[in-house]
């Protein structure tokens, strides 16, 4: 009894004590992203999956959850990506190379690479910031690309200086069996690109609903349009997965801010298969 009661206290100790972690590499991205390559001080990885979230605190300021933005088979150093919005965002868009920082967690539920997407075919489809935690799973079924069928990655964004990782898109292709396709909602003179909305891009693809799966990240007016345009084409309920990471606050289901009826998101999300949500009103 003593044992397993000192078991618990540590598990409870582990979850809201911050784990000291040093930035290793900043990299602007947009105008109000910043991307942060940071690695825990105990040599440890994160122990991650794609699709978590983290706790990330700096001293006498607070603390936000943050998307995992790498796969975690790219070794033990993980990479966030910030978007600037408050005062703590800002003081992290502050950071330099060498400053420290608190890390709890990892948190929540990830997106199924290991299951559900394992010997399908897949269709990512982010909206604006929501390919930040997504990028993970791209990572993850790249680097095991012989473990799934074509995989389809669809982004949008609000202008061509919104889009992230640029430099990346070649690389996830590189593999073979990986169309990659994007629009913006609004042109410049120098986009020669798709333009419209994210929905334009679905029946661009050529896909068999029954043997596809989808995972959808983004602002919430996206969800309900794309949803609808997945069922157009006859995917299930089942075969869709999304990701609710805008509503957490504390990671823990203490402050009750990411609530949902009786279902706290950052405990049993923020990944969520879409017939599990369907009856929540205020999910999507």
């Amino acid at each position: 009894m003593r044992t397993m009661l000192q078991s618990e206290e540590q598990t409870l100790e582990d979850i809201y004590r911050p784990r000291p972690a040093t930035v290793v590499r900043v990299e602007d991205m947009t105008r109000t992203e910043k991307l942060f390559e940071l690695e825990l001080d105990s040599g440890e990885p994160l122990g991650h999956m794609p699709g978590q979230f983290v706790e990330v605190s700096l001293a006498g300021i607070g603390e936000a959850p943050i998307s995992i933005s790498s796969s975690p088979t790219r070794g033990r150093r993980f990479e966030l990506v910030v978007r600037r919005v408050g005062s703590l965002t800002r003081a992290l868009h502050h950071l330099k190379p060498g400053d420290k920082v608190g890390i709890r967690g990892p948190f929540g539920t990830w997106f199924p690479v290991d299951t559900d997407l394992r010997g399908r075919d897949v269709i990512f489809i982010c909206g604006g910031i929501g390919l930040v935690p997504v990028r993970s799973a791209i990572q993850y079924v790249v680097d095991n690309r012989t473990d799934y069928g074509h995989v389809f990655i669809l982004f949008g964004a609000r202008t061509p200086a919104d889009r992230l990782f640029t430099d990346e898109y070649e690389q996830w292709c590189s593999p073979g069996e990986v169309t990659f396709l994007e629009t913006v909602d609004k042109r410049d003179a120098r986009w020669t690109g798709a333009e419209g909305v994210i929905t334009t891009l679905i029946p661009c693809i050529r896909f068999d609903p029954a043997r596809t799966v989808a995972v959808i990240c983004g602002p919430p007016v996206m969800y309900r349009f794309v949803i609808v345009g997945l069922k157009e084409r006859g995917m299930a309920e089942e075969n869709i997965f999304v990701s609710l990471e805008r509503r957490m606050k504390c990671g823990v289901g203490k402050c009750g801010h990411c609530q949902i009826n009786h279902i706290y998101v950052c405990q049993k999300g923020p990944v969520f298969r879409l017939s599990e949500i369907t009856d929540l009103e205020e999910a999507l």
